[in-house]
């Protein structure tokens, strides 16, 4: 299978393209700078130069592929709002249309958890409200992609499968690390919690949705089986005494932050590699 990833050189994809190798898969990557790629390059990758922001550049990258995984965005910690708009969403359609109209026969979209607000009164489902009007541009941006791709599936019969990610750690990604800070800034309770998954279970969730038949139009959650606290997480890189205030009031959602996985082992098969942080420390995978 000819595989054509996006974000190849990011947190997710920078440890997903290896895994692909590995499998044996015929993988390109698409980049706007060869030279960051060398890595992936050495480990047998093919760099195809293009650019979200260029949509002339994607139906030659697309070209010859048997299925597109769309990896590559602008996160929350970025300000430029119409730059994340203008790569989640409008770079993820032109993709996915240069896709369509190549022959690729399944596209995968990886989006984010932070689509759910709070008070669903219980762990997150993929078929809960979300925002499209979100004021947070990643959040909002990411379900404006996901309903125009869904869209092309109904409309159009495009294989389109989405998964939306937890908080993505291991592998030695700073992403903890980048994460403390903002807790604090935001004044985050210490009791709320977070589902985090390994990027292990990222790339199983992925392989699945790759090779899976009758996903077309599915939305998929992956998280771990153990959403951690955020003392919890603080305390275990030695940061909680200067993250929280020492009042607080009560937590308001206790469920916000978690997501309900059973569709994806419902359907899938998908059981955890790594099923808790405190797994993936002991196993010193972080």
């Amino acid at each position: 299978m000819k595989i054509l990833v996006t974000g190849a050189t990011g947190k997710v994809g920078s440890r997903l393209v290896p895994r692909l190798i590995a499998k044996g898969y015929d993988v390109s990557i698409l980049v706007r700078d060869i030279a960051k790629a060398g890595g992936l390059i050495e480990l047998g990758a093919t760099p195809i130069t293009g650019d979200l922001f260029e949509p002339a550049t994607l139906p030659a990258a697309v070209s010859g592929m048997d299925a597109v995984i769309h990896l590559a965005a602008l996160f929350r910690t970025f300000t430029d709002n119409e730059g994340i708009v203008k790569t989640n969403r409008e770079g993820s359609i032109a993709l996915a249309q240069a896709a369509q109209e190549a022959g690729v026969k399944r596209f995968v979209f990886t989006s984010t958890s932070n689509v759910y607000g709070s008070g669903y009164h219980r762990p997150a489902k993929e078929d809960e409200q979300v925002d499209v009007n979100d004021p947070r541009a990643y959040s909002s941006s990411k379900i404006a992609a996901e309903r125009e791709l869904i869209g092309m599936q109904q409309n159009q019969g495009f294989d389109v499968r989405i998964l939306r990610l937890g908080f993505v750690y291991g592998d030695k990604d700073p992403h903890i690390a980048e994460i403390i800070p903002y807790i604090k800034k935001l004044n985050m309770h210490s009791g709320s919690r977070m589902h985090m998954v390994h990027h292990l279970d990222v790339a199983q969730a992925l392989i699945l949705l790759l090779t899976t038949e009758g996903l077309d139009g599915e939305i998929f959650n992956v998280a771990d089986d153990a959403p951690i606290t955020f003392y919890e997480l603080a305390e275990s890189v030695g940061k909680a005494a200067d993250t929280f205030d020492e009042i607080e009031g009560p937590l308001k959602d206790p469920f916000h932050g978690v997501q309900d996985i059973s569709k994806l082992r419902r359907k899938t098969g998908f059981r955890p590699l790594v099923p808790s942080y405190y797994v993936a420390r002991d196993l010193d995978i972080l």
